[in-house]
């Protein structure tokens, strides 16, 4: 039985640790003899067991990492609300597909409207999935390299951005760019361009970005890289927060 244990934790190739799977052996061979199971069938489940165990704690400490603002998943967004959304184009970027391709998404849509929840519940399946993932708003982004560019630290800042294997950057058209800043989103779509994946949200069309980043050329090249390998889906339906508030507003009112 030992030499058979032996042989199966060799061929882990390292992926679990023999000290922690040595603390439990006698443990699960016990439970082998009393289900009379195959030693070689068992222990499979077992290493299984232990790489589940192993992959939820590298899921959940990337998600520590990535800055999403919740962690909600697609099964908790209203598409009833949103009928002129097809669900199954949100599902089908949900197969990671295009993250797999080093491919772009994009939600377009007003405020409201589920952009950012589906963004991030691409992101966490993304994290599920393996892939390193980071979260921020297109004004913290730029607001985070102008200050690494004035104090000298600019490249080692690209690196929070250059690195994740999926980047969401969320709300882009909110606030106008300068085009100083406007050219280091530039650096970052382009270095970033066929290297690894974006998510974005905005509540502009594309038509628009000329004006967001102050520079039609600009725009134009950002969003010649951006689009090159990119799904879009827009989301012109009515607001989930007004339709909460609205609710609200009904329910004092019926008490008033």
């Amino acid at each position: 039985m030992s030499e058979l244990v032996s042989t199966r934790i060799r061929n882990t190739d390292g992926k679990l640790s023999r000290p922690h799977l040595a603390e439990t052996i006698n443990e699960y061979t016990r439970r082998a003899d009393e289900g009379k199971m195959g030693y070689l069938d068992f222990l499979d489940l077992v290493l299984s067991e232990k790489l589940a165990v192993r992959d939820d704690r590298r899921f959940r400490q990337g998600l520590r990492l990535s800055k999403l603002p919740h962690h909600k998943t697609l099964d908790e967004y209203d598409f009833s609300f949103q009928p002129d959304l097809d669900p199954r184009k949100v599902k089908d970027l949900a197969t990671l597909s295009f993250v797999e391709g080093k491919a772009n998404a994009a939600l377009l849509g007003p405020p409201g409207v589920g952009n950012t929840h589906i963004a991030v519940a691409l992101a966490v399946a993304a994290c599920r999935a393996g892939y390193s993932i980071y979260f921020t708003s297109l004004d913290d982004m730029v607001r985070n390299l102008k200050a690494a560019e004035a104090a000298g630290r600019l490249t080692n800042k690209l690196g929070t951005y250059l690195r994740p294997g999926v980047l969401v950057v969320d709300e882009v058209g909110y606030q106008p760019l300068e085009r100083a800043e406007a050219n280091l989103v530039f650096q970052v779509i382009s270095k970033r361009y066929e290297k690894g994946s974006i998510i974005l949200t905005s509540n502009k069309t594309f038509s628009e970005w000329g004006q967001v980043f102050d520079d039609e050329v600009l725009a134009t090249a950002i969003l010649d890289r951006l689009l090159h390998h990119c799904d879009v889906i827009s989301i012109n339906g009515p607001s989930y927060r007004l339709k909460n508030r609205l609710k609200a507003i009904e329910r004092e009112t019926d008490v008033a």
